[in-house]
């Protein structure tokens, strides 16, 4: 008699070599519609802006309540795949997005575009972690898994850099509407060949289902994510309504956390964080986000506006970050068999590190020369990530899939978050003092100031609508000053983290060996 509290995967018969390969094509490639999505919008927002005139505040929410939705809903859709199937859960996913993207067509409005956003959210919830999930189930063999998971990681790097560089192509010859509608093909193509391809997966015995859990983790991560947002944009910790979120989610998050560890059967298996190799892997994932999301964004603001590239040329200045990346993930499991995966996975995040200190340092003037080699370094390092998702993986039973993939892609999410609030905060204060310190903006009118202050954007337009030059050279000079303190903030974060990992990873890991 099983006993009903013990988890049990169920999957279809192990697949044939070819089948594998091709259910992993499928996986990847609607990870890389959505890893674009994330990035394709950067380059549509100004277009979108023109012709539907948001807010200030419904421009943030534009690109905010993505990965608010996004966020929230990732631990109960990946507790829930495990007992509707996976299969079924991923294909939701992919029609829910598809026809998302669809809707674009009668958005007439921000409000309409935020509701849009939103839906994509609750899509890209069901898809991300069952990705993971369902290669763990796949791929039985452990050395097989790697590989498969270093080519997710290259993929995932890929469609990052893809976002902008398709992104430009497509304004170039289309309405903002196109860089929605991109995807609904796409998820066409997903679906149709996740019915043919993919076996269907599910963990049976897996207790009752905990609604106040799961309500829990919704509305804890949101409001806690939506909290560090907003100390982010305001740059500062003195907001109340932000103040009252972040302790009312970190209060449910908590009750969460003690609940799940009391239960029998819950929603989300925290017993996991027991196991070394599999907590080391989510702290890389986690503090390698947090310390280079913002310098990323920052570099790829500097391209166009500092550096004078169009979007397309910043797509194609940005690539190398992908392609090394994407080589190293690939080379990143065979080497781990010849040296570990503690030294290639701290190893690659502290060569990350210094690419983050080539730009931070850079004595005079930043150079796209110097940015380029840094994004390389960083590209190079990261694709150590591979490895991390690996040690996830294999740190985790087969019928706790579900629960990995979930805490791996909340890793990755609260580490962008938070490194995008924090750093990124630290980055406007600078930007604002030294740029108030330039004199710059005496004589200017008080309204057109402050937006100055705000960003380097507003900087720019207003010099060349008022053909001020100077002004829009000392903004530069302010914002590339920003961009290196926060590189050589993410540098340190990044070193501290490739230390942690190596101390954290027991000697001689090896996530190639049999499948536990």
């Amino acid at each position: 008699m099983l006993n009903p509290n013990t988890a049990h995967t169920t999957v279809a018969p192990p697949l044939s070599r070819a089948r594998r390969w091709a259910a992993l094509s499928v996986l990847t490639a609607s990870l890389l519609v959505i890893t674009m999505d994330m990035t394709i919008l950067n380059i549509a927002l100004p277009e979108m802006a023109a012709e539907l005139h948001p807010t200030s505040d419904q421009q943030l929410w534009i690109i905010d309540v993505y990965s608010l939705v996004l966020a929230g809903l990732l631990v109960s859709f990946a507790a829930i795949a495990d007992r509707w199937g996976r299969k079924r859960m991923l294909l939701l996913g992919y029609t829910i997005f598809g026809a998302a993207s669809l809707l674009v067509l009668f958005a007439t409005n921000a409000e309409s575009v935020i509701a849009i956003r939103a839906i994509l959210g609750v899509g890209g919830a069901m898809i991300m972690p069952i990705t993971l999930s369902l290669i763990r189930v796949i791929f039985t063999d452990a050395r097989e898994r790697a590989t498969a998971l270093a080519i997710w990681a290259a993929v995932s790097g890929l469609g990052a850099a893809f976002g902008p560089l398709i992104g430009g192509v497509l304004l170039e010859h289309f309405s903002w509407h196109a860089a929605f509608l991109v995807n609904v093909p796409l998820m066409l193509v997903g679906v149709v060949a996740g019915i043919l391809i993919l076996p269907e997966s599910r963990v049976a015995h897996t207790g009752r289902w905990d609604f106040i859990a799961a309500a829990l983790s919704l509305v804890g991560m949101t409001l806690l994510v939506w909290a560090i947002k907003t100390f982010g944009k305001e740059a500062s910790l003195l907001v109340p309504e932000a103040i009252v979120a972040f302790v009312a989610g970190a209060a449910l998050l908590a009750w969460f956390v003690a609940r799940c560890l009391r239960s029998a059967s819950p929603l989300l298996d925290l017993s996991l964080f027991r196991n070394r190799v599999f907590s080391a892997g989510a702290i890389a994932a986690l503090g390698s986000t947090f310390s280079m999301i913002a310098a990323l964004l920052l570099i790829a603001q500097w391209l166009q506006l500092v550096d004078g590239a169009s979007p397309v040329e910043a797509g194609i200045r940005l690539f190398p970050l992908a392609i090394t990346g994407a080589i190293a993930s690939l080379v990143a499991p065979s080497l781990a068999r010849r040296i570990g995966a503690r030294a290639v996975l701290a190893g690659g995040l502290g060569f990350a590190g210094v690419g983050m200190l080539i730009i931070g340092l850079q004595p005079g003037t930043v150079t796209t020369l110097t940015v380029i080699v840094a994004l390389c370094f960083v590209g190079a390092g990261t694709g150590s990530l591979a490895i991390a998702s690996a040690m996830i993986m294999h740190g985790s039973p087969e019928e706790k899939a579900g629960n990995a993939g979930a805490i791996e892609e909340t890793s990755y999410e609260l580490g962008a978050v938070l490194g995008v609030a924090i750093l990124g905060s630290v980055s406007a204060l600078l930007y604002r003092a030294e740029f108030i310190a330039s004199g710059a903006l005496q004589g200017l009118d008080r309204t057109l100031a402050h937006q100055a202050e705000e960003s380097l954007g507003a900087a720019v337009s207003i010099a060349g609508e008022l053909r001020l030059p100077e002004l829009a050279e000392q903004a530069g000079i302010a914002f590339t000053h920003s961009m290196q303190a926060t590189g050589i903030a993410g540098g340190i974060v990044m070193f501290a983290v490739a230390v942690a990992v190596f101390v954290m990873t027991p000697r001689g890991t090896d996530v190639s060996a049999a499948s536990h």
